[in-house]
């Protein structure tokens, strides 16, 4: 036999032992999910086992595919009933603006809630008593995840906007409540549907879901065919486009805002039918844009970073909640953004001041420019990917809880107000079940022009701290600079979340990538073997190979060579 051959049959049998393994081990976890048990029985592994008991039904016996499906509809009907508190809270009117605000936040991220549990629901009651492979486990994952943070931000913003008064007080226990509610269906579900190799523990060693290629990017400026196309034939020679318009302030385009432009989008695009593309010509635009849930599959494409940029200077101090702060707030899925500058002005003294928010699954940004000092880029929820951007921030200028890969970015830190140090993650896991987490992979840790010029003051800069109990952010494949401090992480509070957490650092270069003097909390870890880290790529960290290829925009789908 020759060689080719005889090696492209040895792969083909390596593939099919693989796939029998796969269903082997799918088959015995269906067996086990499908085993009759007791509720007590079955919420002993869920994050708390009394509180599950009190949810699940008293007698008899199902199985977990039933207990989980039970949850989730509970969870619904939950969710349903808070979301009419809060409308009846801010129907009495009479509140404080501060309340008014967190409250109409809250009444957001309930709804979303209702939608991403009706999605799941759909999607358990149809799935049988059987695993769930990708991209089906992860998708009802990801909605439950963000469910669970979708609570946490209601409940942030009612502490900082409404503490003393009686909203707070009123919807505290229903809070805690559905929060609770919310992780045991995560919990269920994951114990039932989700195939051990798939968990979300990423911390575990696994092999990869999926191979390291690089993704063919319409927008890859070293792809001189691509760009070529470009030139020629414009976006449609390597996308789906349903329709394209543009923004130009002075009326030369079809809308003077970007705001208009969005509004006029096509509304729940699917994601094989097509974008709808926004030209931004280069300008300032002095506007705070939305982009709803039902504009999905929008792409917004400017002139460049520094070119086109959207600005604005919302703030905590002068009277936003964090969320409701964002220059940009994105929720469509599927929205991409090329060649664009988001920026906040508010200053350092403004405290919380939001360049961008995204909430928006599948959502993409490739060159574009976040510029802010505190909370610049807020990765609130669900899958996100980061390639050649630029993010300027002082203190925890990435934060949030999305399942979220930066690729090849520059992380430049400012000069925060005196006293303060950098942080450049705050990552906002709340639960052991949740896929989220930030990676940071190829990317750049260097000072911005203003800290590089500072000599009045000394500022530590740390690469991140644990903004909530599960914080997980992994930095890899980097180049960090002299400015990170050599223990290299900042705590929260005391002792708070060190052993909970995931922090970790692979083969990373420059003179702040010394680990000898890291940090010495039992979360964090210094990984040494490859399958650790291809956890946390875009092939399994987001499952980018089965979304990013539409998009256009370059990536790699596992460890850099």
């Amino acid at each position: 036999m020759a060689a080719a051959a005889f090696r492209t049959t040895t792969a083909l049998y390596a593939i099919l032992a693989l796939l029998s393994l796969s269903l082997l081990v799918a088959v015995v976890r269906s067996d086990t999910a499908a085993t009759p048990v007791t509720p007590s029985t079955a919420c002993n592994e869920t994050t708390d086992p009394n509180f599950c008991r009190t949810v699940l039904p008293s007698n008899g016996t199902s199985n977990l595919y039933t207990y989980g499906r039970f949850s989730v509809a509970k969870s619904l009907a939950n969710a349903n009933k808070f979301l009419g508190l809060v409308n009846r809270y801010l129907a009495r009117g009479g509140l404080s603006p501060g309340a008014v605000a967190a409250l109409q936040d809250c009444q957001l991220l309930s709804g979303l809630n209702i939608d991403f549990l009706s999605s799941a629901g759909a999607t358990l009651n149809t799935s049988g008593n059987s695993t769930l492979l990708d991209p089906q486990a992860e998708d009802v994952q990801t909605l439950l995840s963000a469910i669970l943070t979708n609570q946490q931000t209601c409940a942030d913003g009612l502490q900082v906007a409404a503490s003393g008064w009686s909203v707070r007080n009123g919807l505290a226990v229903p809070m805690v409540n559905s929060t609770k509610l919310y992780s045991v269906s995560l919990s269920l579900f994951t114990r039932a549907w989700v195939r051990s190799s798939s968990k979300a523990n990423k911390s575990k060693s696994k092999p990869p879901r999926h191979g390291g290629g690089h993704g063919r990017g319409l927008f890859d400026a070293t792809d001189d065919e691509m760009v070529r196309r470009m030139a020629l034939e414009g976006v449609a020679a390597a996308v789906s486009v349903v329709g394209e318009v543009t923004v130009d302030p002075s009326g030369a385009g079809n809308y003077t805002t970007i705001g208009e432009a969005v509004a006029a989008a096509p509304s729940n695009l699917g994601g094989s039918t097509g974008y709808f593309v926004i030209r931004v010509p280069a300008g300032v635009y002095e506007e705070n844009v939305v982009v709803p849930k039902n504009k999905k599959y929008a792409m917004m494409i400017g002139d460049g970073i520094g070119q086109s940029v959207v600005t604005g200077n919302r703030s905590v101090v002068d009277g936003w909640t964090t969320f409701n702060s964002a220059t940009f707030a994105v929720l469509g899925t599927g929205f991409v953004a090329v060649n664009m500058t988001f920026r906040n002005t508010a200053g350092p003294a403004k405290h919380q001041a939001v360049a961008l928010r995204s909430g928006a699954d599948l959502s993409t940004f490739y060159q574009c420019s976040f510029e802010a000092y505190q909370d610049t880029l807020y990765t609130h929820s669900l899958r996100q990917f980061y390639r050649g951007c630029d993010i300027y921030g002082t203190v925890d200028y990435v934060f949030g809880n999305a399942a979220v890969v930066f690729q090849d970015c520059n992380l430049y830190s400012r000069l925060p107000m005196q006293g303060q140090s950098n942080t450049v993650t705050a990552q906002g896991r709340t639960d052991p079940n949740q896929n989220t987490g930030t990676t940071l992979q190829g990317c750049t840790f260097a000072a911005a022009p203003d800290l590089a010029a500072n000599a009045a003051f000394p500022v530590t800069t740390y690469l991140g701290r644990p903004w909530k109990l599960y914080s997980r952010t992994v930095i890899m494949q980097s180049e960090v600079d002299a400015l990170v401090d050599p223990t290299g992480w900042m705590p929260w509070d005391g002792d708070y979340a060190l052993s909970t957490l995931f922090y970790a650092e692979y083969n990373n270069s420059g003179p702040g990538a010394d680990t000898s003097r890291r940090v010495a909390w039992p979360g964090f870890h210094v990984l040494n073997g490859t399958a650790d880290a291809a956890n946390f790529t875009v092939g399994n960290m987001v499952l980018g190979d089965f979304w990013l290829p539409q998009t256009g925009v370059p990536f790699t789908s596992g460890l850099i060579n």
